[in-house]
């Protein structure tokens, strides 16, 4: 998100509002602005005017759940105000709330005519991207009622429909018609002396396909009370560190963030489930992978987000071939999504199964949740979809054809099937982009974990020794076969990926401390490259660079070659720690929770990659997700790599 917008977000709804409360629908340079439920804009204007003017801004929004801001008329110095205005917004599963008090700072009685033009164009939120690209609407209308208390907005395409209904308690003296489709509600409110006004208005958002239950609460407030039960729910039993302060404060922070980044799923027998959604504006939705690292991530504290991922992926879990879909029988899910282009085809993303490393991450997950809770249970229900993922993995995966877990790019998906999923994330260290198949390593430490977890399984809860062994056979093969294809001589380190011959992709880059997380590498190895990416070309001050700098393919505001990911460091400190390396993992924790205290300890999707020798605070990347599961759950796992010191 830029500056200029404000985030509100409850579950899988949210919200993006201007310094003023306002949303203008106008697409911004980063992301645009409105209220969001289910990939699509329920709310594309949202415009407050006092007397036909709009107020100036004396108090702008503040970070925070709920939105407060002070208005007052515009003038100058020689009349002060003849009004403020309080205004607080929140949101909601499926709704957005908003309480005005306008005050009269006049000793005589005062008519005061308030507007708010309101307005839903329902548009999908792939249609808001910086793409650019258009798509076809055949047959849709935009019909619009006048009710009693307010208006209501409807969206029809085929079998598609959408509803926004805008109440206001009291009710509005008029709604007037504006010539672009949306309605003002129009209020005279008379005030006696210094007296004050207070208006409610109310937005539920129906979004097609939900057929759930609910109403909008009554006020802003009783929505933040709302917001800290969630955050102290979430937060209950967890020990922060008292030794280390700001650690403490960034797990508070993440726990918060992680209590309102939960959106529905259903489990495979149709039991309702919340899961970690990846992240908001853009990924406000279940993402494979980024909901297995962030249950893995507060695994330890939180086992609840664990227990509802699995089951949630299981039921999404591919049963056969697709094209389209990149989907293959046993494949867990890369995103799931639910709005309009998704429903007509228009977007491959209904259900993408576009990643080499989510099947991976499942079984690490249930692996680790079953030896880390004592449960079981969990691990033989999904006894089935392990074993499909497994053969997923061996076979159409490729780690029985090619000896590795292998992609290719889908022309109508996404490029790069690893978590570096942008075109060029993966590539030589002078930019130059592998063809064809490729071999990425991260990938091929998760499927080494991956086998030896579901070993642990078969033998301790499955009680199949014969399957245990098959798969811890594969697990050192693929060790074995690692080493002496992806080790780079000359660098001491391992290559980024291989390409569809062999040919080792030669970037440095910090995928390798994922390695080390998996425990992929020798303890030589490892060692080797625990340190190196602490050196200062991969070590910003504020974490390790996803690509080490002075590679031609460096570029500190780059997504994935040159920037700093939070996540990414988490898994690196936790692999420092897996292989002795505890100063290093020290120095990259305490690196991340400095970063996190300069913006209220909050760690962000992504970071500039330039270096804090010559940027005493990080630089913001410029399109990061300002509140993202993984980045959430990030202190977390800094807590749990080097504890409270």
């Amino acid at each position: 998100m830029t500056d200029r917008y404000h985030l509100l977000v409850h579950g899988g709804t949210f919200a993006a509002v201007g310094d003023g409360g306002d949303i203008s629908g106008v697409r911004g340079v980063g992301s645009p602005d409105g209220l969001f439920v289910r990939d699509a804009r329920h709310l594309s204007r949202w415009q407050l005017t006092v007397d036909g003017a709009v107020p100036e801004t004396l108090s702008p929004v503040a970070d925070e759940d709920t939105a407060r801001c002070v208005l007052v008329p515009r003038g100058g110095r020689q009349e002060p105000p003849a009004y403020t205005l309080f205004r607080e917004q929140a949101v909601g599963d499926n709704s957005f709330i908003e309480s005005l008090r306008l005050i009269s700072n006049r000793p005589v009685p005062t008519t005061v005519r308030l507007a708010v033009t309101a307005d839903a164009d329902f548009t999908d939120q792939f249609e808001l991207r910086s793409d650019h690209r258009t798509y076809a609407k055949t047959g849709a209308t935009r019909p619009r009622q006048v009710l009693e208390d307010g208006v209501e907005f409807t969206y029809q395409r085929g079998d598609w429909r959408s509803v926004t209904t805008v109440t206001a308690d009291p009710a509005p003296h008029g709604v007037e018609e504006t010539g672009t489709g949306a309605r003002r509600l129009i209020w005279t409110l008379d005030l006696e002396p210094h007296g004050t006004a207070e208006l409610i208005l109310r937005v539920m958002a129906r979004p097609h396909g939900d057929k759930r239950a609910l109403r909008v609460p009554r006020s802003p407030a009783a929505l933040d009370d709302h917001h800290r039960a969630l955050a102290d729910e979430v937060a209950e039993g967890v020990a922060l560190p008292a030794s280390w302060p700001e650690l403490a404060a960034a797990c508070a922070r993440g726990l918060a963030d992680l209590a309102l980044l939960q959106v529905p799923a259903t489990g495979p027998d149709g039991e309702e489930l919340r899961v970690p959604a990846a992240g908001a504006p853009w990924f406000l939705t279940l993402l494979g992978r980024d909901a297995l690292l962030t249950s893995l991530f507060a695994l330890p504290y939180r086992p609840q987000l664990a227990a509802a991922t699995l089951p949630a992926l299981a039921a999404t879990q591919a049963t056969e071939t697709s094209v389209d879909a990149v989907s293959q029988p046993g494949k867990i899910v890369h995103e799931v999504r639910h709005g309009e282009l998704a429903h007509f085809g228009q977007v491959p993303y209904g259900r993408y199964y576009g990643s080499v490393d989510a099947t991976p991450l499942f079984l690490i997950l249930l692996g680790a949740y079953a030896e880390q809770t004592g449960d079981t249970s969990l691990a033989r229900r999904l006894e089935p979809h392990a074993r499909a993922a497994i053969g997923w993995m061996l076979d159409h995966g490729g780690l029985n054809s090619r000896g590795y877990l292998t992609y290719r790019a889908d022309q109508h998906g996404l490029a790069n099937q690893n978590w570096k999923d942008s075109p060029g994330a993966i590539c030589s260290a002078d930019g130059t982009r592998p063809a064809g198949a490729v071999m990425a390593a991260g990938a091929q430490g998760y499927a080494y974990d991956a086998l030896r977890r579901t070993a642990w399984l078969a033998r301790t809860v499955w009680w199949d020794e014969t399957y245990a062994a098959l798969l811890e056979q594969a697990a050192g093969d693929l060790r074995d076969r690692f080493q002496r294809d992806f080790w780079m001589q000359e660098h001491s380190f391992p290559a980024l990926a291989l390409d569809a011959v062999g040919n080792q992709v030669d970037a440095l880059a910090s995928d390798a401390g994922h390695l080390l997380w998996s425990g992929l590498l020798d303890k030589e190895y490892g060692k080797l490259v625990g340190h190196r990416l602490l050196e200062p070309d991969f070590f910003s001050g504020w974490g390790v660079r996803t690509l080490a700098s002075g590679q031609p393919a460096y570029h500190p505001l780059s997504y994935h070659r040159g920037s700093v990911w939070p996540h990414d460091n988490a898994l690196i400190a936790l692999g420092l720690a897996r292989y002795g390396l505890h100063d290093e993992a020290g120095t990259v924790a305490h690196a991340l929770i400095d970063a996190a205290t300069t913006t209220g300890h909050r760690l962000p999707e992504v970071l500039a990659g330039y270096g804090r020798d010559t940027h005493p605070e990080p630089v913001p990347y410029p399109h990061a997700c300002v509140r993202e599961s993984r980045s959430a759950a990030s202190p977390l796992a800094l807590l749990s790599a080097v504890g409270g010191t």
